[in-house]
């Protein structure tokens, strides 16, 4: 795959890395890549991978620009209040980087097609905020053998993961079933300082790219936990559960319709 004289400077400071060179940055740009979720975690994976010159960028989101979205949701700006997040998040993706092509699914992920929408990627990132949509990502990805890179934050800490299709433990080896009614709050309740959205979301789009180009060490089988007020990074261990319900000797998840 060639590269223009606008690309060659463009993507100058990847292309002189080691571990990504021309190679690489072909890959990076032959690369489909769906981001759920256009908030604050979605934010910045969208201009990373924009900025880095993913070919095809996804954006699944179903809601609308707010006031109190700005805080942390930094793909959207004042003026787009009351647009499409998918729509804004696009625009200003594009204004970034206009020679990749990003599409939009402006619906609700459903059982019904969420096959159909996530088929069409290599790797999905989860910048989603419920459980529910959290599963059926995750469930999906494991149906459709693709790569799935999830994120969360709330208040002042979060969490990343990578989950691979081929002998690493799932989403639900991690979580099985969503917690309980009422155990966890949501943004909307509990807070959450932007930036440290915006730590998580970065990190979700560096480990996109590291799946992409092959570069350093996978996060798959491991959780990264962030404490954004102790300034501290750990990772613990995760290890595939033989009782999984999706992945273990008798897994009770069946396919999400086609």
């Amino acid at each position: 795959m060639s590269f223009s004289e606008t690309d060659l400077e463009r993507y100058a400071r990847h292309i002189v890395l080691r571990e990504v060179g021309g190679t690489g940055q072909a890959k990076i740009r032959a690369a489909k890549v769906l981001v759920v979720g256009a908030g604050g975690l979605g934010s910045p994976v969208i201009l990373y991978l924009a900025a880095a010159g993913v070919g095809t960028i996804g954006i699944a989101d179903f809601d609308a620009v707010s006031l109190s979205n700005l805080q942390r949701q930094i793909a959207h700006r004042t003026a787009d209040i009351g647009r499409m997040k998918t729509d804004s998040a696009r625009d200003n993706a594009l204004a970034l980087n206009p020679h990749v092509a990003i599409n939009t699914h402006t619906e609700k992920l459903t059982p019904e097609n969420a096959r159909a929408i996530i088929s069409g990627y290599d790797i999905v990132a989860d910048g989603s905020d419920n459980f529910s949509t959290r599963h059926l990502i995750a469930d999906t990805c494991h149906f459709e053998g693709k790569t799935l890179v999830s994120a969360a934050v709330t208040e002042f800490s979060g969490q990343l993961a990578t989950f691979k299709p081929e002998g690493r433990p799932c989403y639900r080896c991690f979580l099985p079933e969503a917690p309980p009614a009422g155990s966890v709050r949501p943004c909307t309740e509990a807070g959450v300082l932007g930036a440290a959205a915006g730590v998580m979301g970065t990190l979700e789009a560096l480990e996109i790219l590291k799946e992409i180009t092959g570069a350093g060490t996978t996060l798959a089988g491991r959780i990264l936990l962030y404490d954004a007020l102790d300034t501290r990074f750990r990772t613990v261990t995760l290890k595939p559960d033989p009782a999984c319900p999706l992945c273990g000797t008798t897994p009770r998840i069946l396919p999400p319709q086609p």
